[in-house]
């Protein structure tokens, strides 16, 4: 049973905002004249639906955004730091040290002593003349880590921290929370790593564009969060009810004469006022529905066969030989530690290129790529969903989407401009319009909001082609039906 961690409750005021107003765009508020303050030592959770603004309201604590009106105030002389998702590919050419450096304002001459003990917390062992390019996601992401604890900040931010870590790696970084005694924000779908450290929640509400802030741990305020929708909703169909009958008055009474007539211009008045009184329900606490991948049809037998693979050992690769053979309805789930190459391998095998690894001809392989660079950034979501149809059918397209919660504002916005939950979302709906043979998934669950994934775990489990998998969520990998095992880590 998890203990519940007192938040602190007389502290220091460390970062407020104050009636603060923000728009991502014209037509996309994010906040509204928002107040809320965070006092020194919490370790909070922010919460809030895919697109809400999680990712925006660091970047305008980081200063990398400015306020539309109101002002985040911050104490004096407090350092801030951010773990962000992922690296940008505009900087995959730098150096491991030239991207510690970016987390300095001014020239630091012991960046490699710095570099050493931010290394130990998060046990990253590579060079720091290595080029980010050649490190794996696992890497990528101790490294993600490492540059925003290298300044010892007062204030730290984590958005999606666990994403790309290993076992070990989160075990790592939660006992490394557990001690840190700064102040914490933290976005992340992970709730046994959120539930080990956290004091509380900070949750955008996107009625309101308020933050709303609740004390106790993650799962108690999930299960608050969950009733309020609840009773929202029962509240509304017992108002629904009411509402009807005086409609089927106002009907009947407007056919007769005289006073029935006022009386049902009257009960019109109070159906009008009963409307508004309706309770709006979140609109973040939407879970997509039960879907289907259907299997490309005509596949044959054997459909993925492995002879070898090859893997890193000590940053260099060697090939190691298996012999796994996969037919429709297998589930192969690939492990290992961060960087023996699990990304690399799903790549290569996802464009035909792993030597040791034959995939049948004719087989449409569906590949999710946990940084979603198979997807064209550039063009809206519609146009990158409609390129996957041999011919364009546009309500396909348009229900497919809306049934991951990506409707027509979605659907028209550039795909970079999007959340990374709602990047995931549209590549399950790529998915689900290619109709493959085979699926290759990295870390399907990444950036995906807690309430989708048992949808997903549910159509992947009925999926009826070969699958192929890597992903550290435990509960999400015995809930799709793993049939084999590949552990890189013991070839």
């Amino acid at each position: 049973m998890a203990v519940e961690k007192q938040i602190p409750s007389g502290g220091e005021v460390v970062l407020r905002f104050e009636d603060l107003t923000f728009n991502y765009s014209e037509n996309k508020p994010i906040l509204f004249e928002s107040n809320f303050v965070i006092r020194k030592g919490a370790k909070l959770t922010l919460m809030g639906p895919n697109g809400a603004g999680k990712s925006t309201i660091f970047s305008l604590i980081m200063g990398e955004r400015k306020p539309d009106e109101g002002r985040i105030i911050i104490g004096q002389d407090l350092r801030i730091s951010i773990a962000k998702q992922f690296i940008p590919h505009t900087q995959w050419e730098m150096t491991v040290r030239e991207f510690l450096e970016l987390a300095f304002e001014e020239k630091i001459y012991d960046i490699d002593k710095k570099a050493k003990e931010a290394f130990a917390i998060v046990e990253l062992n590579v060079s720091l003349d290595f080029p980010i390019k050649q490190l794996s996601g696992g890497q990528k992401g101790r490294l993600l880590i490492a540059q925003a604890i290298i300044q010892k900040p007062d204030i730290l931010l984590l958005d999606e921290p666990t994403n790309n870590l290993d076992k070990a790696g989160i075990q790592l970084l939660t006992d490394f929370m557990k001690e840190y005694t700064g102040t914490v924000i933290v976005i992340s779908h992970d709730a046994p790593f959120l539930n080990s450290f956290t004091h509380g929640v900070i949750y955008i509400n996107t009625q309101t564009y308020q933050v709303e802030q609740y004390v106790g741990n993650y799962y108690k305020v999930v299960e608050d969060i969950k009733r309020q929708v609840e009773r929202a909703e029962r509240a509304n169909a017992q108002l629904e009810k009411e509402i009807q009958n005086n409609k089927d008055k106002v009907n009947f009474f407007a056919l007769k004469g005289g006073k029935m007539r006022k009386l049902a211009a009257k009960l019109k008045d109070e159906v009008e006022e009963m409307e508004d009184s309706k309770i709006d329900v979140r609109k973040e606490d939407k879970t997509i529905k039960p879907f289907i991948i259907k299997c490309q049809e005509d596949i044959g037998s054997v459909i993925v066969k492995f002879d070898s693979v090859e893997v890193l050992h000590n940053g260099k690769p060697v090939k190691r030989k298996v012999n796994i053979e996969l037919r429709k309805g297998d589930k192969l789930h690939i492990t290992g530690p961060n960087g023996i190459g699990k990304t690399t391998l799903l790549e290569k095998m996802a464009k035909r290129l792993e030597k040791g690894v034959t995939i049948q001809d004719g087989i449409n392989i569906g590949y999710y790529r946990q940084d979603f660079s198979t997807l064209d950034f550039e063009k809206s979501s519609y146009q990158e969903l409609a390129k996957v149809l041999k011919k364009l059918d546009d309500q396909l397209l348009r229900r497919t989407a809306a049934s991951m919660l990506l409707g027509a504002e979605q659907l028209s916005t550039k795909i970079g401009l999007l959340s990374e939950g709602q990047k995931g979302l549209l590549m399950f709906a790529y998915l689900r319009l290619l109709q493959p043979g085979l699926l290759i998934l990295d870390e399907p669950t990444n950036h995906i909001n807690f309430r989708h994934i048992p949808v997903i775990a549910e159509a992947l489990k009925a999926y009826e082609g070969p699958m192929i998998v890597v992903s550290h969520v435990n509960e999400f990998v015995k809930d799709i039906g793993i049939t084999q095992t590949l552990d890189l880590g013991k070839l």
